[in-house]
């Protein structure tokens, strides 16, 4: 398995294993534990999460089913998200919001260290970028963080690159990745500036949805169908399957673009480790990229 280097002293895999979905998975402690020592096989060392995953439960179902073997822990990388408060009924009238105050990211990691029952998170990402946020008190956090030895990395989830970089600016501990969406029905960060961004500052992206949710399998309109249908012709042309296809798109394109795979069935996780070693031309990818845009580059 190919790794990226995030930073001198610290890779992740290239294909990344999430946990958006864990509780529908329906898994005991031990079928969960038995997964991850198979996903690891393949050679995938980095897991996805985040504090509200599965209605907050997500962290510690996967700290569960850990425990039963302390040996894999430092053999992987745990990835986990902050800053997204979700309305509780009980507080009354309310809704979600975001919070970047030192208060919460310390808090939060706290949290997220007992669910996993871990010493320590080797990468922390702010989920959604906020209108509101105070770059010297999140500077703060990551410091102390950082200094007790509680995360060793840090990162953003679906910022655009403005943001990004006004961030960067007041931490000492820079921002190593920055975690969006990215599919062939989802090419938002091609048009917006992100992928020039992570080419120029070689920031190496991680890919939430790669498969845009399902809508590969599953397309909904006329324009999801043209895209399945023409992936479905280089996947014939490269004789793998549909979703394996998807994988060697995202993973040909020099951003070194790094999908997670959120599913639970195996099969599914070998399709993205399979595509890299796939070999899908320049031409291949445009088809790819054309359909996914809906109209023809000049």
């Amino acid at each position: 398995m190919e790794r990226i280097k995030l930073a001198e002293d610290f890779e992740v895999s290239r294909v990344v294993h999430g946990y958006w979905r864990l509780t529908d998975w329906k898994l005991t402690d031990q079928d969960l534990l038995e997964l991850i020592r198979k996903v690891m096989e393949f050679g995938i060392t980095t897991f996805d999460h985040a504090d509200i995953y599965g209605d907050y439960t997500c962290e510690r179902l996967f700290g569960n089913a850990l425990v039963l073997d302390k040996s894999l822990r430092d053999k992987m990388e745990i990835v986990t998200k902050c800053g997204i408060r979700r309305w509780q009924p009980s507080h009354g009238v309310g809704k979600n919001y975001y919070d970047y105050s030192y208060d919460h990211i310390t808090h939060s990691v706290e949290n997220s260290l007992r669910n996993f029952q871990t010493e320590y998170i080797d990468l922390l990402l702010l989920h959604r970028p906020s209108p509101f946020i105070d770059p010297e008190e999140v500077a703060r956090a990551f410091d102390d963080l950082r200094s007790s030895g509680k995360v060793r990395y840090f990162g953003v989830s679906n910022f655009p690159a403005t943001q990004f970089e006004a961030l960067n600016k007041y931490l000492n501990n820079k921002l190593v990745t920055n975690q969006v969406e990215i599919s062939p029905l989802c090419l938002e960060h091609f048009n917006n500036g992100n992928i020039d961004f992570f080419l120029k500052e070689k920031v190496y992206p991680m890919a939430w949805s790669p498969l845009a949710g399902g809508k590969i399998f599953n397309p909904t309109n006329s324009h999801e169908l043209h895209v399945k249908e023409t992936i479905a012709e280089i996947a014939k042309e490269l004789q793998v399957p549909l979703d394996t296809t998807v994988y060697s798109w995202l993973l040909k394109h020099p951003a070194k673009i790094i999908p997670i795979v959120g599913s639970g069935k195996l099969e599914r996780v070998k399709a993205a480790v399979d595509a890299m070693e796939v070999q899908m031309s320049l031409e291949q990818w445009f088809r790819i990229y054309i359909a996914g845009n809906g109209k023809n580059l000049p």
